[in-house]
């Protein structure tokens, strides 16, 4: 009779020596927070520093501004303000803000329209018609100040405001058709269909439907088109004369022979900012939710 032998058990694991035991640290993390927002204020303070030059030299007089070494303690006062409204600048910003104004308004009422027809409604040729828009902004405003002179010459329109609302109505149309375009993109297909379905027609989409949630994006674009028409330079240089010249070209005539007027001149300058400004503030919340628009998808 075989007789059945047992097979060998393997010995046991030895227990690990709790003397060797080595225990891992948790590898310490760089808290690199407070060094980041640290350099943004300083580079925050670095960009503003020459507007908060401008406002505090805009309270000094003359010679306290042109001195060497610089005074930062001074009895701030306001003769440069009184100065610069005395001197006839009250014409030169209502020609702006009729400029700025009116051309803005013409850009959106065309920009829409359009905008809609190339993104909602688009036809076999969006694409070039998109690159003629972008196309007009890339030509250098040297290269056309020679006809547009000789034409307003001939039609008898220099020194006129309505010609440069002409003007910077053509120079911010197509990159309020571009920026319109991007934010009816971000509108859904589903909304379009149900508008549609409830039998609304184009103009009731358009105006009902669309222009609510677009409002951000066309409060920035128009906001753009107003920085871009108040700080514009060349053609109200070339195109206007007394009568009809804006706020950027009485900044250049405060430079004169007799001297550059530092303080006045800052007072001035910090005048013709101060619309944009207010602008921008009062348009803010609509400003952040339309260029933010189309971020996260």
């Amino acid at each position: 009779m075989a007789t059945e032998t047992a097979a060998p058990t393997p010995p046991a694991p030895k227990a690990a020596d709790p003397a060797r035991r080595t225990v891992r640290k948790p590898a310490r993390r760089f808290n690199s927070g407070p060094i980041l927002t640290t350099v943004t204020w300083v580079l925050a303070l670095v960009f503003f520093s020459p507007v908060l030059w401008m406002v505090l030299t805009s309270f000094k007089q003359e010679s306290a501004a042109a001195s060497d070494p610089p005074i930062f303690f001074f009895a701030p006062t306001l003769d440069q303000y009184r100065a610069v409204l005395g001197s006839g600048a009250g014409s030169y910003f209502a020609n702006s803000a009729i400029a700025t104004g009116v051309s803005t308004i013409l850009v959106v009422a065309l920009a829409v329209p359009a905008a809609y027809a190339v993104s909602i409604r688009p036809v076999k040729k969006t694409s070039d018609v998109l690159f003629f828009f972008i196309s007009t902004r890339m030509l250098p405003v040297v290269a056309v100040i020679m006809p547009i002179y000789v034409i307003a010459g001939q039609l008898k329109v220099l020194d006129n405001v309505w010609t440069l609302v002409v003007l910077y109505t053509s120079m911010n149309l197509p990159i309020a058709v571009w920026m319109m375009r991007s934010f009816f993109l971000e509108v859904p297909g589903e909304v379009l269909e149900a508008a549609q379905m409830d039998g609304a027609g184009l103009l009731k989409t358009l105006w009902r439907v669309l222009m609510p949630m677009v409002a951000p994006g066309l409060a920035a674009t128009a906001l753009i088109c107003v920085i871009f028409a108040w700080n514009e330079f060349f053609f109200a240089l070339i195109l206007t004369a007394g009568k009809s010249a804006t706020v950027p070209v009485f900044l250049v005539s405060q430079m004169t022979s007799e001297g550059l007027f530092l303080a006045q001149l800052s007072a001035a300058s910090v005048l013709a900012s101060l619309p944009v400004v207010i602008a921008g503030w009062v348009a803010q919340k609509q400003l952040v939710r339309g260029l933010s628009m189309g971020a996260v998808k």
